[in-house]
């Protein structure tokens, strides 16, 4: 005769990032963003501080889970693009691809409670760092068919592209659907203008 399983209590005890995104936002509502600590919301998903440090190198890096999945398939999808095909088509398909993954339910949480952060320079210095990294993979792969100004150029519409789609996608609650439309309608028409690239 076997022992039945012993009942666990409280939260099992996964260090996941999901795990760890969920008890940063408990926490964030009850106590804000500042007066939220590594150490409480480690504590809250019950790992150590060491486990929060293995997925993510800041408290603001929990808000961007999605978008650092999102921007690895962009440069996934870049760094392989069908034979062939031109550097603004590569573009399109590798964005929306990326775009049409995302769900209403994963809009970032820092766009949607923005108001319970705050103005913080850890947040606004974390997106930062992703737009910045998102800039780089689209001017790496403009620059095999552009010259350097027009390749960055034509990298940092895309990205202000990208933030108008996000904040569209965001302000429009519950009924938002995926993102790629909201992409699709910022995207393209800045697309066509460098069609030529």
């Amino acid at each position: 005769m076997t022992d039945a399983p012993r009942p666990t209590r409280g939260r099992p005890r996964l260090g996941s990032a999901s795990l760890l995104e969920e008890a940063a936002f408990e926490l964030f509502l009850e106590n804000g963003f500042a007066g939220t600590t590594v150490e409480q919301i480690s504590t809250r998903a019950g790992v150590s501080r060491n486990t929060f440090f293995n997925y993510f190198t800041a408290k603001s890096d929990v808000f961007w889970v999605g978008l650092d999945a999102s921007i690895d398939r962009v440069e996934a999808a870049l760094e392989a693009p069908p034979e062939g095909s031109p550097t603004i088509d590569t573009l399109h398909d590798a964005l929306l691809g990326a775009a049409s993954l995302l769900g209403p339910s994963d809009v970032p949480w820092a766009l949607t409670h923005f108001e319970l952060i705050g103005s913080t320079h850890e947040v606004m210095a974390s997106v930062i760092g992703r737009a910045t990294r998102l800039s780089h993979l689209i001017e790496r792969a403009a620059s095999a068919s552009a010259e350097p100004a027009l390749a960055r150029s034509l990298s940092f519409a895309c990205v202000g592209a990208v933030v108008a789609a996000m904040m569209s996608w965001a302000e429009a609650g519950p009924e938002r659907g995926l993102l790629a439309p909201h992409l699709e309608r910022a995207l393209s028409p800045l697309l066509a203008g460098f069609a030529d690239v």
